[in-house]
């Protein structure tokens, strides 16, 4: 299994509460973070959702 680098790009006012929550679930805190996740179904649902706000990149192991 591979991991996601994502990096939280454009700010999330005006957003709806619901993407929100998914940047903080996504562990995410401050804008131009990154972080890395296993790549899942969960992790690529939850990008999904806030693809207009985020950066991803699949990381070689």
């Amino acid at each position: 299994m591979g991991k996601l680098r994502i990096t939280w790009r454009k700010s999330s006012i005006g957003c709806p509460p619901d993407q929100r929550r998914t940047i903080r679930a996504l562990g995410l805190r401050r804008l131009g973070q990154t972080v890395e996740h296993s790549d899942s179904r969960v992790t690529r649902g939850m990008i999904l959702k806030v693809r207009h706000l985020v950066e991803v990149q699949e990381v070689a192991e």
